[in-house]
């Protein structure tokens, strides 16, 4: 008969809290080493990203905007009248002299004020003209009136020099005598009298009473001119010589327009400039008199920074650029375009394609290739000037060092990548 031994059954209850101590110390050793481990850096296609090399030498600085050609002779047409648009007869594109109808409007109630207009000249007319027949009736009339006195002063001076004869030889009494040239003496101070009346009448009384006829006939006349131009006005023609562009809200067949809104704009071809949006943090840099290039995509030209618009719209600020060169073939007003204004030129600067986001006299950081191209890590870089595609670097580069230009957002938890 077997008896079991208690010293062998302690010895396996031993072994085994010692292999569980050991599997335990195993584990936390393990662990505590692969925490200690840094994490693997993530895997980034090179062919994905846009990578540049830092150089040394001259830089060009220069601010790149877009915009479109505009012609430096604009004259807008405006309705002078309200009205309804009841024909186009010019299309955008086509030339235009001054007197080329461009569209007509039609305005029944400004045609009836014309004729009101009309009739009320004629009845200013015709009164001016009854007045003037009238004062010349009146003025014949005073003119018989005092050459019947003058002959009647003849007859009343022969009348006393016969009196004077028989008086001389006691012919006649002295009182006969004296009543003669009495009436002479009369008949003289009345003609004196009319006389001075008919000039102030034809001197004074007929013209204060024709001016203010006069005056009725020049409004009459000014409301018919200016319903005469109004009426006019309904046909719009295009004023000048050019070429029609097109405006912002355009015209449609039937529809009404108020006086004032814009028809059509008159541009001349011939003399075009560029107007440039440039980004309100490169317009800081932009001054009048600084060269530029403006590409028409069928051509470049050269021209010269002319204006400089003081505000800022959508976070962009607009230039003129006065053209010095011949036009392109094909440059037309509202042609888009695309300019380059050369700010200065930086001599012996280290400098390196600009990175996306990147802006001029700036920190960023940036992911500088290690290793021979295997790794990238995240380097603070110091930025200073900026031009359209390249970037001065102040701090945190040397000249050939190698760094990733693309947007790197993504990788913002990361200071180590893997280029694959």
């Amino acid at each position: 008969m077997d008896i079991p031994r208690k010293s062998s059954k302690l010895k396996r209850i031993i072994r085994r809290i010692l292999f569980v101590a050991s599997g335990l110390l195993v584990v936390g050793i393990v662990s505590m080493g692969l925490s200690r481990l840094e994490p693997a850096a993530p895997s980034v296609d090179r062919r994905t990203l846009w990578i540049d090399t830092v150089k040394r030498g001259p830089m060009l600085r220069q601010v790149r905007g877009v915009g479109n050609l505009v012609s430096e002779d604009v004259l807008v047409v405006p309705a002078a009248v309200s009205g309804r648009v009841i024909q186009i007869l010019v299309e955008p594109g086509t030339v235009v002299d001054a007197n080329t109808v461009i569209l007509e409007l039609s305005n029944p109630e400004l045609q009836l004020l014309w004729l009101d207009a009309q009739s009320q000249l004629n009845s200013a007319q015709a009164r001016l003209d009854a007045q003037k027949t009238q004062l010349q009736d009146q003025l014949l009339g005073m003119e018989a009136n005092i050459a019947q006195m003058e002959a009647r002063l003849r007859e009343y001076k022969l009348s006393a020099q016969v009196d004077k004869k028989q008086y001389d030889e006691d012919l006649i009494s002295e009182l006969q005598f004296e009543l003669s040239q009495a009436r002479v003496e009369e008949q003289e101070k009345l003609l004196e009298f009319n006389k001075r009346r008919l000039a102030m009448f034809r001197d004074q009384t007929c013209p204060a009473q024709l001016a203010e006829l006069e005056a009725s006939l020049n409004r009459a006349e000014s409301l018919f001119n200016l319903r005469k131009n109004q009426v006019d006005s309904l046909s719009v023609r295009a004023g000048t010589a050019g070429v029609l562009a097109s405006v912002r809200d355009k015209i449609e067949l039937g529809q009404s327009v108020a006086a004032g809104t814009i028809l059509a704009r008159i541009t001349n071809p011939m003399r075009l400039k560029a107007q440039l949006r440039v980004p309100e943090v490169q317009a800081r840099d932009v001054r009048i008199g600084l060269s530029a290039e403006i590409d028409t995509y069928n051509g470049t030209v050269a021209g010269m920074v002319s204006r400089i618009d003081p505000t800022v719209m959508e976070g962009n600020v607009t230039v003129d650029i006065t053209l010095n060169g011949e036009l392109p073939e094909g440059a037309r007003p509202d042609l888009s375009v695309v300019g380059v204004i050369e700010i200065e030129r930086l001599n012996d600067i280290i400098y390196v394609g600009r990175p996306v986001f990147a802006s001029n006299q700036s920190t960023v950081e940036l992911f500088k290739l290690v290793e021979d191209g295997k790794y990238a890590v995240r380097t603070r870089v110091q930025l200073g000037r900026s031009s359209v595609s390249t970037i001065e670097v102040l701090e945190g580069l040397i000249p050939s060092d190698e760094i990733i230009l693309s947007d790197m957002s993504q990788w913002d938890e990361h200071d180590r990548i893997r280029l694959k």
